[in-house]
């Protein structure tokens, strides 16, 4: 999964579709992710000693991370994205419209053991 918590994504399908908004969290071994603003609901609170008024919560649930696409500053739409090795011999995520680099480096490529 290519994609990391501050990212900026849209939402490609859903009830939510079109959205464009920053990931929140990112959970790789299920897959989802929590965006800010989507898949929003309610959850109903008992009153209790902390809090005697109760009432409900608005929290945003998780998303398959299939669901969503990176967003190119320079288009302001979701891309789809490659991975490749820049000079530097990082890791970083391109975008296959224009050939841009979006976002930090992934991580240092490995070196190479052959030479």
């Amino acid at each position: 999964m290519y994609i990391r918590k501050g990212d900026v994504v849209q939402v490609i399908s859903g009830d939510d579709k079109g959205k464009i908004a920053s990931v929140l969290r990112v959970d790789r071994i299920a897959g989802k992710v929590v965006v800010e603003g989507v898949n929003r609901v309610y959850k109903h609170v008992k009153p209790s000693q902390r809090n005697p008024k109760g009432g409900r919560l608005q929290l945003e649930m998780p998303i398959h991370a299939s669901k969503v696409m990176l967003v190119n500053p320079d288009l302001n739409k979701g891309v789809r994205i490659g991975v490749k090795i820049n000079a530097a011999g990082d890791k970083v995520r391109v975008c296959k419209k224009t050939g841009r680099e979006i976002g930090q480096p992934l991580r240092r490529a490995k070196a190479n053991r052959n030479g």
